[in-house]
């Protein structure tokens, strides 16, 4: 029995898993009716947060896989001291976060959005560019999607360190690899941060004032991981006061993001919603990443993207 917990719209290509299982879809508000009896739940509507409430009732769960890199939806006390296996979908959003990130480092160093405000206004007005081949970029979390965006820019020309869990030299993608621990030493060495940490108690909050007071006052932000690592009220102050140039942010803390927030109306802040790794065909691809580990669960063989409970995240080498 396979529990599905849905949207609004229902996940596309289901029809080959359903020849192979009885299929329950619900939406949030009957969520504890599906999981009686069920031995899987596909959390497909993944920003949602109705696991926690309705976890009581898995009274057979074996394995919950939700469809998004990041758990922290799902990964409550209940589920983290369960024998429940959890995966991820690891691996669908790499490439076009990356391309999302060199996009909004560009618009910043050649200032698309001035020109598109001066274009409104059918005023010519020359101004000059910033290069950013030789720029320095901190990409703070090392997993697939950090590894993806420093391929990225380092293949625009810019070089690229990263933030993760242990310092280190010689990486293949990052060259040099600082402690997150120690992240506020560093930061005043680049032009763009851009942070992919996964959220863990560890991470929440860590880019609040001190953070901003240590980055450079023409250094840009970029945040496509999840909202929460941010201290929005912090970022606000530091936007306002020149104490970084500028953000180019698609997660809140808060989302939608209210519409009285000043980040709206920041000549200066790039706002996206939610929305940096949905390429055409993301719905379909997160199918076919559920659909290749419900096989292998079906064959008893190991599941993919199997995430430590305890750390938050697909554990790697790294």
């Amino acid at each position: 029995m396979l529990a599905v917990l849905c949207g609004e719209k229902h996940p596309p290509d289901m029809h080959p898993i359903e020849q192979e299982a009885t299929v329950r879809y619900t939406r949030a508000d009957g969520l504890a009716e599906a999981l009686r009896g069920a031995d899987a739940l596909f959390v497909y509507d993944f920003l949602s947060t109705a696991v926690p409430d309705a976890w009581h009732a898995a009274d057979r769960l074996r394995w919950l896989h939700i469809a998004s890199a990041g758990v922290d939806p799902v990964l409550f006390p209940g589920l983290r001291d369960s024998d429940v296996v959890l995966t991820n979908s690891r691996g669908v959003f790499d490439d076009s976060i990356a391309e999302y990130v060199l996009g909004v480092i560009l618009a910043f160093a050649k200032d698309f959005a001035r020109s598109v405000r001066l274009q409104d206004n059918r005023e010519w007005r020359h101004r000059e560019s910033e290069r950013i081949a030789g720029r320095h970029a901190l990409v703070v979390g090392t997993g697939p999607i950090g590894r993806a965006i420093a391929r990225l820019l380092r293949a625009a020309g810019m070089r690229v360190s990263g933030a993760g869990r242990r310092a280190r030299d010689g990486d293949p993608d990052f060259g040099t690899v600082h402690a997150s621990a120690e992240l506020n030493g560093h930061l005043s060495a680049f032009d763009f941060v851009v942070v992919v940490a996964p959220l863990t108690e560890r991470t929440k909050g860590m880019f609040d004032a001190e953070a901003f007071a240590a980055m450079r006052p023409d250094a840009r932000f970029v945040n496509v991981g999840r909202g929460e690592l941010v201290v929005t009220d912090d970022l606000v102050e530091a936007l306002r006061a020149g104490s970084i140039a500028g953000a180019a942010l698609d997660v809140f803390d808060t989302e939608p993001l209210p519409a009285d927030s000043p980040l709206w109306t920041m000549d200066n802040v790039f706002v996206s919603p939610h929305m940096s790794g949905d390429f055409i065909g993301w719905r379909n691809a997160l199918v076919e990443v559920f659909a290749d580990n419900f096989r292998r669960w079906r064959a008893g063989e190991p599941l993919r993207n199997v995430v430590d409970k305890r750390l938050g995240y697909v554990p790697s080498a790294d």
